[in-house]
């Protein structure tokens, strides 16, 4: 009887790009699902809400006079409270600015006149748009963010996940954490999108079909022809509404598009991984995008989806066009297609926050396809919006009570930003619809929430 023999350290499973990703960060031949491991941390990001208790572990545990990891590798953003007179919120910013000069963080982006964010060359506003824009989301690397929609970074093909206060305390010291490798859920999205639908109307229809808890603690990647035809910021719409799914990270392969937007913005070298085909998933869910409509999140849940147009007869008192998953330049422009084509005045006071300075020049700089060459601020102007604000979050997470747009009432909001809880821009019993950039400007339009293809 003659036996097989084989050496099993040579048989290689197949793995997801997640496992690839954190597989190469902890030095590892091999990983699957539910495998602990201490992974090498590429970024760390802090913002002016959990930056201060942060640092405060961090000295707590290393010592008052101890020296981060590497000072190149810590991004620090100040976006969240930052257009306030609210004292501790000032505070935090200071703890940032005394922080980052004791350690000479080389990437701080500052803000000291919050009169006019313009004569503060260094600030930059939301976090999570800043974060590409400067360079600093690279595929095949590890981004940690002391905030959930860290995941946006994932649409650069990268592991990008929140973690807390505690746990970023330990990485300054050390550049290291243990994570639990997540299973991977693959979504194929295939058929041409419609010229009506935007990526929120995609990842809205995906929380919809999973529920809020449908991805706890797993990856979640976006593949087939829809994906590979969206631009890099509709992607970061993408994968910036995963944690609102549960989900650990989310991820799109890179390809053509990110290398292109990665042009001239970062000289470090990278080295994109791919999913194996044979690689395990968990569960494959597909769709056929050609055959979606534009859909909401009716309060309080991002889950409670419906169609845009069985929300008609939703009276609103408000628009808000902003935040990490809305208010990026492709937002804007959309939005402005919409007003364009209606060639009507808004309805209800509508709010623009560009997410970051470059946002902000885009608007008042950047010709809108078809318009004879008007621009973004131009066309809000005509229409009646609000003029556009300075680049922060803004009203996203509510804030204090100066902050520009937050619901100090009970208002119904229709809102491009990612989260309807009880409370979450201000009022607990305000009433948020998630939407579109599309379908928030066709609401602006009638006073309504309503369909885009009414203008489109």
């Amino acid at each position: 009887m003659i036996v097989a023999c084989f050496d099993v350290f040579q048989v290689r499973t197949a793995m997801t790009m997640t496992e690839k990703i954190l597989a190469r960060a902890s030095e590892k031949a091999q990983l699957t699902p539910g495998d602990n491991v201490w992974v090498n941390v590429d970024i760390l990001m802090t913002h002016d809400v959990c930056g201060p208790g942060s640092i405060g572990i961090f000295k707590r545990e290393f010592g008052e006079d101890a020296k981060v990891w590497d000072r190149e590798k810590l991004v620090i953003i100040p976006d969240h409270y930052i257009f306030t007179s609210d004292e501790r919120a000032n505070r935090n910013v200071d703890i940032l600015r005394d922080f980052c000069h004791e350690q000479n963080i080389k990437y701080f982006y500052d803000i000291k006149d919050l009169s006019n964010f313009k004569v503060n060359p260094d600030y930059k506003g939301v976090c999570h748009v800043a974060l590409a824009q400067e360079g600093h989301c690279r595929p095949g690397e590890v981004l940690l963010g002391t905030d959930s929609h860290t995941c946006t970074a994932g649409a650069f093909g990268q592991f990008a996940t929140g973690i807390g206060n505690t746990d970023a305390g330990f990485v300054l010291g050390t550049g290291k954490l243990l994570l639990k490798v997540p299973p991977t859920l693959r979504f194929v999205m295939d058929g041409e999108m419609p010229d009506y639908l935007l990526s929120k109307d995609l990842i809205l229809q995906i929380i919809g079909e999973i529920t809020v808890a449908g991805a706890t603690y797993k990856s979640m990647e976006f593949v087939g022809t829809t994906v590979e035809s969206l631009t890099m910021e509709e992607r970061m719409t993408l994968c910036n509404m995963v944690v609102e799914a549960g989900g650990k990270n989310g991820v799109v392969p890179a390809d053509s598009t990110t290398f292109k937007y990665l042009e001239g913005k970062t000289s470090l070298p990278y080295e994109p991984v791919y999913s194996d085909d044979q690689a395990r998933f968990l569960a494959e869910y597909r769709f056929d995008v050609s055959k979606l409509e534009p859909v909401v999140a009716k309060p309080h849940s991002p889950d409670n989806r419906a169609l845009a147009r069985e929300c008609k007869d939703v009276k609103i008192d408000r628009v808000y066009i902003g935040s990490c998953t809305g208010g990026k330049t492709e937002d804007f422009m959309a939005a402005a297609k919409v007003f364009l084509a209606s060639g009507k005045q808004v309805k209800v006071p509508t709010f623009l926050v560009p997410a970051t300075q470059k946002v902000w020049m885009d608007l008042y700089s950047l010709p809108v396809p078809g318009s004879g060459g008007k621009t973004c601020s131009q066309i809000f102007e005509e229409v009646g919006c609000d003029t556009p604000a300075s680049p922060s979050c803004g009203a996203c997470l509510g804030g204090p009570k100066d902050t520009y747009a937050r619901m100090n009432e009970p208002k119904v909001c229709v809102s491009t930003t990612n989260r309807n809880f009880p409370g979450r821009m201000g009022h607990k019993e305000g009433q948020i619809y998630l939407a579109s950039p599309y379908t928030a400007a066709a609401s602006a339009l009638t006073g309504y929430v309503t369909d885009p293809r009414e203008f489109l």
